[in-house]
């Protein structure tokens, strides 16, 4: 029996101990027919046709796309990234290349968002490749680098693509040539490396890009720290971030990095690597930073090293692709896991040294 006072709430159930009523139905923030389409096109694998055209029309769902498929290493995908890459590689080459790099904490992400804001502002489409290690246990990603460019990340003339650096040495993946050739099509005329920050030696990165920014910090090091052989010898500029922390330390550290670069013989481009101080927070030093950027471009292109340093890294290419090629048929060729499972089990009970193992291996492949 329903109380007389409650009759007005009929629809009410009284025997249930929780109720929800219908609420009113919303309606989505996407149309049904654009959703639709979307789903058709992940459903469908597209051409190698198709994705050169969209990469071209800049299309960034197809550059997207087409950079999955460069980084994947089912050999049907990298047969047909290829002929991508090919197609595209005459519309490449027009961008400027920075590479940035620093240790972990420096504030990568923090200056690269700051610069693509100033470029972006200024007419320039800017790509960022951010690298971001893998784990060795899970070889996992986190690939949140994005998450820390909130504003660049939603600017329509950029575009921000994290990759896994996959085990490959250097602070950058495997894949990140290609990667730069494909975002040059698409008519990004900046293209950012960051690395994953790994600190002395990252010549992978430097012989991928036309200019290589180191970024420090004040109170990590003095001038001995400064003039290891290394990374310090790549740079041609050094900042000191955070200088709104404390502008005293970090011009300290300013002037300890001009005494170390002293000690070093002048770099094959004849440029003088400048040490400055900037703060990404603040956005002090982003347009000084960039004005640097764009008086070494001009410098080395006027004294011919810009395009040599470009000839050297094609040179660079050939070689590190047949030292991949030659790798990857060595252990995908047949036999070789069994082979590969019955020495390393030689190895484990001291049968053989691990240097003898492997010159079999070698030795058998080649007779092979």
């Amino acid at each position: 029996m329903v109380p007389e006072d409650k009759k007005l709430y009929s629809n009410f159930d009284y025997e249930s101990a929780l109720s929800v009523q219908q609420g009113v139905q919303q309606p989505g923030q996407v149309s049904n027919s654009y959703i639709d389409k979307i789903r058709a096109r992940k459903r469908q694998e597209p051409t190698v046709e198709e994705l050169v055209c969209g990469i071209l029309h800049g299309d960034r769902i197809m550059l997207s796309r087409a950079i999955t498929l460069v980084e994947s290493s089912l050999h049907d995908h990298q047969q047909r990234a290829q002929q991508v890459i090919e197609r595209c590689l005459p519309y490449s080459g027009k961008s400027v290349r920075l590479g940035i790099t620093g240790v972990p904490g420096a504030g990568k992400s923090t200056v690269i968002e700051a610069l693509g804001k100033y470029l972006t502002g200024h007419n320039h489409k800017v790509a960022v490749l951010a690298i971001d290690p893998s784990s060795e246990r899970s070889k996992g990603s986190i690939l949140g680098d994005k998450t820390r460019m909130e504003e660049l990340s939603v600017d329509p003339n950029a575009f921000i693509r994290p990759s896994p650096s996959a085990g490959s040495l250097g602070g950058v993946a495997r894949k990140t040539r290609e990667i730069i050739v494909l975002c040059e099509a698409a008519g990004f005329d900046v293209v950012i490396v960051e690395t994953v920050g790994v600190g002395q030696s990252e010549v992978a990165a430097h012989s991928m890009v036309d200019f290589f920014l180191l970024l420090q910090l004040a109170n990590t090091g003095d001038e001995l720290q400064g003039i290891k052989r290394g990374i310090m010898e790549m740079a041609d500029m050094i900042a000191i971030n955070k200088c709104d922390i404390d502008m005293v330390k970090a011009e300290l550290a300013a002037t300890q990095y001009r005494n170390a670069l002293h000690l070093f013989p002048m770099p094959d481009s004849q440029w003088t690597v400048k040490v400055m101080l900037c703060s990404a927070y603040t956005h002090q030093g982003v347009q000084d930073l960039w004005n640097n950027v764009m008086e070494y471009v001009a410098f080395t292109k006027a004294n011919g090293y810009f395009y040599h340093k470009r000839q050297q890294q094609n040179l660079r290419i050939l070689h590190e692709t047949i030292e991949n090629g030659l790798r990857d048929r060595f252990y995908n060729s047949p036999g070789m896991e069994e082979r590969l499972d019955k020495i390393s089990q030689d190895i484990l009970e001291s049968k053989i040294s691990a240097y003898a193992a492997a010159d079999q291996l070698l030795d058998s492949q080649l007779k092979d």
